[in-house]
């Protein structure tokens, strides 16, 4: 596998506020895209996730919903970029879904023999039900698997020259009632666009220098 240079990525991507709506991501690349959203890590496998991806007109106006009256401000981040992606974490994590995600697994090759199959379902649902039962943050728990998920996403997103904005400034209420997502068992719980920076963008970093605290204060070596 070919090395990159990671900080030459990162310092590169920035929170884009302006976005060109005449430039819109190729197929190729919405390919990739869909394919960062699937592959995430996440604890235990447990993929506890939906994603809309919004990339049409009318399906930016749907996601843009959630931009009204407070939120007005990430209008234009919504409808002008290419893409628009909410990222939806399940509500609860019942066993009908634990069974499905395990047959999926054996379906694909990860398990050698039964034993280890069911080795994995007891280990997935003791974690599952600590959070569930014992810390009763399950909602939580899952919730910070999808944020794990927008992490890995935007680090690849500028890994293929495109430009995005993580948005928890959304009237998340709105768009859940917009795709139905409680009925089938989500919630949103933050949205990012995807496309390309507009020359004008104030936040550029040649125009707005990225600010971060020094390593000295943020990492200890042991």
């Amino acid at each position: 596998m070919e090395k990159v240079n990671v900080k030459e990525i990162l310092d590169w991507r920035y929170s884009t506020k302006e976005f060109n709506p005449e430039k819109k991501i190729s197929e190729e690349d919405v390919a990739q895209v869909k394919n960062l959203l699937r592959m995430s890590p996440s604890s235990t496998n447990i993929q506890p996730w939906h994603f809309i991806v919004a990339g049409t007109e009318e399906g930016k106006e749907r996601v843009a919903k959630g931009t009204q009256g407070f939120f007005q401000f990430n209008e234009a981040k919504v409808k002008d970029a290419s893409h628009v992606v909410v990222f939806c974490s399940r509500i609860a994590a019942e066993d009908d879904y634990m069974q499905h995600l395990l047959e999926q697994e054996d379906k694909d090759g990860r398990y050698p023999n039964e034993d280890i199959k069911q080795q994995v379902y007891g280990a997935r649902n003791i974690f599952a039900n600590i959070h569930r039962l014992d810390l009763k943050d399950q909602q939580h728990w899952m919730d910070k698997q999808v944020y794990l998920n927008v992490g890995n996403f935007l680090l690849g997103v500028a890994a293929l020259g495109l430009d995005a904005i993580p948005m928890e400034g959304l009237d998340f209420k709105a768009i859940d009632e917009e795709f139905g997502l409680r009925e089938k068992g989500f919630t949103s719980v933050v949205a990012v666009s995807v496309g390309y920076r507009k020359d004008s963008d104030f936040n550029t970093p040649d125009k707005t220098p990225k600010s971060r605290l020094p390593e000295s204060e943020v990492i200890t070596v042991v």
